[in-house]
Formats: C-alpha cells, structure tokens, sequence
C-alpha cells in the first residue's frame, strides 16, 4: 500500500499544491514553520480523518478559507483508489472511490498510516490520554466497527455527565433516566474494552520481540491494561457486561455527588514494565524511548498482519531526536517494504542506506519543490 499523488486546497498553509511521491522513501527538507509537518498530517487526516496534533478541524482549514481538500490516490493490492476528505463549518465529508461515505468508520481503514512524531516519544511517560488515543486511532484502522462503539459511547457519556450534573444540583430527582443512560454506556463499554484487551494481545506479541532485539537481548517489555474497573483479558463480553453494571450500581449515588462518570474506558490506561519495572515511573528515558519505538514498529507489522500491505509511514521530525542505535534499527527495519515519508530541517546527521535512493523535497513557504 502506497499513495501515489496528493493535492490540497486551502489546506493550512497550503493554498493549492498537487505533489507525485516515490513509493518507497520520500524525504521533505524544510525549516521549521514552512509546511513540511502539515505536508505529513494532511496524509495522516487523508487516512484517519482527524488530525494527530489538533482536534479541531477548522484550525486545519487556511486562513480567511471557508474549507480545506485534501485528494489523494494510493495504490492498494495493486489497484488505484482515489480518496478525498473536505472540511467545512459544515462538517466533515469524505469520500471513497468518489462515494461520499455516510458513516466516517465506513471509510476508515481504507487508507492505513503509522505516524511517529517527537511527540510519540512521549508516548509512555505522559498522561493516560494519550495512551488511550494511541490505541484507538489504531484499532479504528484494524477494525472500522470500533470508531462507531468509541462516537456512541462518547455521546451517551456526554449525556450521562450532563445528567449527572443535574442529578447533582437538584437532589432527589428521579433515577430512571439515569440507569437507561448507564445501561447505554456499558453497552458500549465493554465492547470497546473487550476490543482493547485483543488488540493489546496482537501488540504485545510483535513489540515485546522488538524491543528485546533494540535492547540487545538486555531488556524484556511487558504491557498490561489498567482498567477503571476490574476486568481482565479472560472475561467474555457477558462477564464484562456484568463486572460493569455491579460497579455502576455500587457508585451511583457517588457518582450523583460528583457529577460525573467514574469509570468506564475514558479512564482506563495501558502501563509498560521493563524487567519488571514500570517504565512511566521508573524507567530510564532510553528505556521509554525504546519502548516508543518498539510500539511504532510493532503498529507496522500489526497492521501488515492483519490486513495483508504495509501501511504508509510517516517520520515526522522524528529521526533526529532517535541515537544512532534507535535510529539505525528504525530504518533497517523499514528498508525496502515500507513506504516512508521523513520530514526533517536536515539529513546532515542521518547516515544510513535507506535515505541515498530517496526522492527528495523541498518545502518553503506552502511551496513543495522536488529536487532535481
């Protein structure tokens, strides 16, 4: 899996650029604040249609613009599929093989990309968010279905506050509305977290190798689900169903006191131990660090299982921050199967094989020059 072309409109700092890419290694040179991370994210929201940096997509649109496009082609299982995403105040609209799509989870999974930023290396020691995050936009492009149980139970638990705040300033009001909306949050619940406990057993079983092979033999990686309620990977979805409804009754009137939900996957959280060791608490950061890279490269060989290409991945000022070690075992891992899109102010510094034979380009000012 590739993309072939890419063209925005009034897409951040770009007001019109069409751009053809190799498809193996693409290299974009650029100081900072010129376009070249919007460049790469603009083929991240291609695939995911949301951003990796912002959650409001009228930032993505230009300035004094009323919309922004992004079309782009890619080849998947030897064939072109052309994709297209337009943002508006109006919403969001995206299409597939020039079908506009009903449903977002209908289109996603189309189109897969590993992004790994500077920010990514923060992957393991900041807050829970992120972790959260990292493991839904991922599982979203295994599996479509889970990016509609994650929208549902966002509203039902926005409803659910929204009552509970309610419930909190007018005592003694009537709970039937209440437990209708908790019965709709657990349905969803748990089949999000039942989703969360296969996709950490696939992660595991391709980042727990990796990053033994970047420690040199010296480190051994184990992941675990922190749940806000006590379930474990050997429940059935009926069993987590009932762990839920147990505990939500056990808190209701706490959660009327606090006028909020307490529990549910919104507050759950993955932890990393290195030779047993919490990694967030007391690893080292070259420990942490490993452990970053040791999910990004397990994502790549996650999503190659599972859907049978290669996703496009995208270094976004990445390389630099990585020793000649992390670095070294990046690249070589990549070489030759992967499509790669690296941004960087530079490639003084990066001596490796993968990068002689790339097609370069130059972004200056919304402008994107190919070199030679």
């Amino acid at each position: 899996m590739y993309i072939q072309e890419l063209s925005l409109t009034n897409y951040r700092n770009y007001e019109q650029i069409q751009v053809e890419f190799d498809h193996k290694i693409n290299v974009i040179i650029g100081e900072n604040a010129q376009g070249k991370t919007n460049l790469m994210e603009s083929i991240y929201v291609l695939a995911l249609t949301r951003s990796h940096r912002t959650p409001r997509d009228k930032e993505l649109i230009k300035w004094d613009e009323n919309y922004a496009k992004i079309k782009g082609s890619i080849i998947k299982r030897n064939r072109s599929l052309p994709l297209e995403i337009v943002l508006s105040n109006k919403g969001k609209k995206a299409k597939l093989n020039h079908i506009e799509q009903p449903k977002l989870s209908d289109y996603i999974s189309a189109f897969n990309v590993v992004m790994f930023a500077p920010e990514d290396l923060n992957l393991v020691k900041g807050n829970p968010q992120e972790r959260r995050r990292f493991i839904d936009m991922e599982i979203g492009q295994i599996q479509p279905v889970y990016v509609y149980h994650l929208n549902q139970y966002q509203k039902v638990l926005k409803q659910r506050n929204a009552l509970l705040k309610d419930y909190q300033r007018q005592h003694n009001m009537d709970r039937t509305m209440l437990r209708v909306l908790t019965d709709q949050l657990i349905e969803h619940a748990a089949l999000i977290v039942e989703r969360r406990f296969e996709f950490l057993k696939l992660l595991r079983e391709w980042a727990e190798p990796i990053h033994t092979g970047i420690s040199h033999q010296l480190e051994q990686l184990e992941m675990t689900y922190d749940g806000s309620v006590d379930v474990s990977e050997d429940m059935d979805l009926s069993k987590i169903v009932k762990t839920y409804q147990n505990h939500f009754q056990d808190i209701e009137t706490r959660e009327i006191e606090r006028g909020t939900s307490l529990i549910g996957p919104h507050r759950d959280d993955l932890l990393f131990y290195v030779n047993g060791k919490e990694v967030q608490r007391f690893g080292s950061q070259g420990q942490q660090r490993t452990t970053a890279l040791s999910l990004k490269l397990a994502e790549i060989e996650l999503i190659h299982n599972e859907v049978g290409e290669y996703p496009v991945l995208l270094l976004d000022d990445v390389l630099s921050e990585l020793d000649n070690q992390r670095q070294s075992h990046l690249l070589n891992t990549i070489q030759g199967k992967v499509q790669t899109f690296v941004s960087t102010t530079s490639v003084d510094g990066i001596e490796h094989d993968t990068l002689q034979n790339a097609e370069i380009f130059h972004v200056q000012e919304g402008i994107v020059l190919k070199e030679g």
